[in-house]
């Protein structure tokens, strides 16, 4: 299986305000962008899995062809910078979007 890690160039994510996070996923090719696109993987049903969030939760799951990339941005559990928060930046958020499976190598 190929995942996302291997096909995306950029695979980052951010605090959008206090409340919100975002998760930017580039590709440096139609081929890669289009082919996860395509695959159906990346779905409101699948970022509600492995961030273990309902679905309300998600504000954007959008895909943008001109730039050849999709965005997310879902509700922080608690707002950067206060007790109990342990990502003040949002920088580390991304991690469970590298490791989703895709599709067959080439495929």
């Amino acid at each position: 299986m190929t995942q996302l890690a291997q096909l995306a160039k950029v695979l980052r994510s951010k605090n959008s305000g206090p409340f919100e996070l975002t998760m930017d996923v580039l590709f440096d090719n139609e081929e890669s962008y289009y082919k996860v696109k395509r695959s159906g993987v990346i779905s409101k049903d699948t970022i509600c899995r492995i961030y273990q969030i309902k679905e309300e939760q998600i504000h954007h799951l959008v895909f943008f062809d001109q730039a050849l990339g999709f965005k997310v941005t879902i509700s922080r559990d608690v707002s950067s910078g206060t007790v109990g928060d342990r990502d003040v930046y949002g920088a580390q958020q991304h991690a469970p979007l590298m490791t989703l499976d895709i599709g067959e190598e080439g495929g």
